[in-house]
């Protein structure tokens, strides 16, 4: 995502957990049955074993990439609803973003404790991070789904995709290819995973060092070599499994080279969007050709202001100026199939949504391989396809989506499994590959929605304008992200803006959210995502005795907050049981699910009150 003041979009960093003992797992997953769905590439499409084009349409589900080392969500909703849902609902492939790490840990026996919610999720009770992934396969096996491994990040971190190159501290480039190499050889007969994404968004600017590089050399930092390196490995253990290869951030213009450090020498764009390189340096993975695909990422204003975004722009400019000299020629001029990993956003009804449309026609209209970004809602800068609930579809966002998910003549979802339908054995949403291809061949080409959201004259603005008051003034906005009064986490969205006219040290502030502690457990904060970073919030919690909070939550943050700046954060408090709650009576508890001003909620600065008025 962008380059420049991209935030936190990987959520959650627990505060308190308890240590995790670790398991030691050796057995080996089962492997898929049925007809082989291996893939493999011609030009600029991609076909399965008989040479029958598919198309790709899916969505990223990330958390085994963090700290957590679990999709998120599975504290608040059951994987197996979260994944027949996505099959049901069109959704062919799955992103999984991973760390080195966690595969390294797996690989050595070295598996955690899942830290799922076992009441929302009995069937894992008991099991690790890696049991918790071999079982979600089978599900993805039973409704039809196939599957995309993403390198995401060298360590298991939150904030780890701000790193820019696939080494970091301890985790050597070899590491890395071994972690690949041990993942490959376990699940080589299983055909759920069909796709490697060798590493996410490699970048960096002209003038920092370590950045991701794109030439003919083996230098430490070609991206390019290390992709075909990790590429050939893979092959040589499984040679039927696709290669993705992702772009860099920037890339020499005519008559310069790597050595500059003044960034007007190159061209620019998102993070892993830059392939301009493929045109003097293309991938080669030998006797594998077959089985490579470039995958770009792309994002809109929300994510960052890019300068393509001033001025009047549409889906001609966006294509002259900026798809086509980074990654659509490839596509053009059938060098190989294009898949972008990561777009998406919010539908603000503004400059955001204009550029979601018009990507969303390019996809269309070249059947173009995508995984939005993402499936999660705690995906601060694009949100997700699900509500804060994680039991609950954004549907307007999903209708977005929709028609460019891969469908048939009769509007049913295609799925890339040969047997199994799209949604499982009876869907009444999905078809298999041989029921497509057996059952008259192919759709009309997909087509744009008849009535494209209409474009905005007005930039969006804030819900709210907060007034000019003194000096040291601040506010705070809430919305609930759980409203289910009985369930086992408050999920408080909090924004905290500064209405004053100096800048607030944010370590002078504290934010007091107030409830009552029914289940009497320990209880826990997680930082969901954070604009300062989950890494700089730091969570205690206090007791009181008065009506509806005999609990306080307090919230510290890290940084600065200039004069009319905001900055959010989402979290949940729960037991370290995951006991319910009864909200109903919680003094800071509010039912509004956009941001709405909240005087139950308290800010002081330096130790003086200057928010909200405390429960008496």
């Amino acid at each position: 995502m962008t380059p420049l003041t991209r935030r936190l979009r990987a959520g959650a960093a627990a505060i308190a957990i308890g240590a995790s003992a670790l398991i030691p797992l050796t057995s080996s997953p089962a492997a898929a049955s049925g007809t082989a769905d291996w893939l493999h590439t011609d030009g600029n499409r991609i076909v399965d074993s008989a040479g029958n084009e598919v198309w790709l349409t899916g969505a990223n589900w990330f958390g085994f990439n963090t700290s957590e080392r679990m999709f998120h969500g599975l504290w608040a909703a059951n994987i197996e609803d979260i994944t027949s849902a996505m099959a049901e609902r069109g959704i062919n492939m799955v992103r999984v973003p991973i760390s080195t790490q966690l595969l390294l840990e797996w690989k050595n026996g070295q598996a955690g404790p899942s830290g799922v919610n076992e009441y929302v999720n009995p069937e894992l009770a008991g099991m690790n991070t890696l049991e918790v992934f071999d079982y979600w396969l089978q599900l993805c096996e039973e409704y039809g789904l196939k599957v995309m491994l993403d390198v995401h990040s060298a360590e298991a971190d939150n904030s780890g995709h701000y790193y820019p190159v696939w080494y970091k501290g301890d985790i050597t480039t070899e590491d890395f290819y071994t972690a690949w190499e041990w993942v490959t050889e376990r699940y080589k007969n299983n055909d759920t995973i069909v796709a490697a994404d060798i590493k996410n968004e490699p970048h960096g600017k002209a003038n920092e060092t370590p950045r991701a590089k794109w030439d003919g050399s083996t230098d430490i930092d070609n991206f390019k070599h290390v992709c075909e390196t990790a590429g050939k490995r893979i092959l040589a253990i499984n040679p039927n499994m696709l290669i993705l290869c992702e772009g860099i951030e920037i890339y020499p213009k005519d008559g310069q080279d790597w050595s500059s450090t003044d960034g007007r020498d190159y061209y620019s764009t998102w993070w892993g969007g830059n392939l301009r390189g493929v045109a003097d340096h293309p991938v080669d993975l030998g006797a594998h050709q077959d089985q490579l695909v470039y995958s770009p990422h792309d994002y809109g204003p929300s994510v960052f202001e890019q300068p393509w975004f001033e001025g009047e722009w549409n889906r001609q400019t966006l294509t002259e100026d900026v798809w086509r000299p980074n990654w659509l020629y490839i596509h053009e001029d059938d060098i190989a199939p294009l898949l972008i990993g990561e777009w998406g956003g919010f539908l603000d009804g503004g400059d955001n949504e204009k550029w979601m449309t018009a990507l969303r026609s390019l996809i269309i209209d070249e059947k173009m391989h995508h995984t939005f970004w993402a499936l999660n809602p705690n995906s601060g800068d694009t949100g997700g396809l699900l509500n804060y609930d994680w039991t609950t579809w954004d549907e307007a966002k999903y209708a977005f989506l929709k028609p460019a998910l891969w469908q048939d003549a009769n509007g049913k979802f295609v799925g890339l499994d040969h047997d199994v339908p799209l949604g499982g054995v009876g869907s009444t949403t999905g078809v298999s590959l041989n029921q497509y291809y057996g059952g008259g061949g192919p759709s009309q080409p997909p087509t744009e929605p008849t009535e494209p959201p209409t474009e905005p004259t007005e930039p969006p603005t804030e819900p709210t304008e907060p007034p000019a008051n003194p000096t040291g003034a601040l506010e705070v906005y809430y919305r609930n992200n759980s409203l289910a009064a009985d369930d086992s986490q408050i999920a408080p969205g909090l924004r905290l803006v500064n209405t004053g006219s100096s800048t607030v040290d944010l370590a002078d502030v504290e934010i007091h959210y107030y409830f009552t502690n029914e289940p009497g457990g320990t209880l826990q904060f997680t930082c969901d995502w954070a604009q300062v970073g989950c890494a700089n919030v730091n969570a205690s919690f206090t007791s009181l005795s008065a009506p509806g909070a005999d609990t306080s939550l307090v919230l510290t943050l890290s940084g600065s907050l200039a004069p009319g700046a905001s900055t959010e954060l989402q979290g949940r408090i729960h037991t370290a049981n995951w006991a319910n709650f009864d909200e109903s009576d919680d003094y800071s508890r509010g039912t509004n699910t956009d941001w709405e001003l909240s005087e139950v909620i308290t800010a002081y600065l330096g130790g003086t009150l200057v928010w909200g008025t405390p429960p008496a």
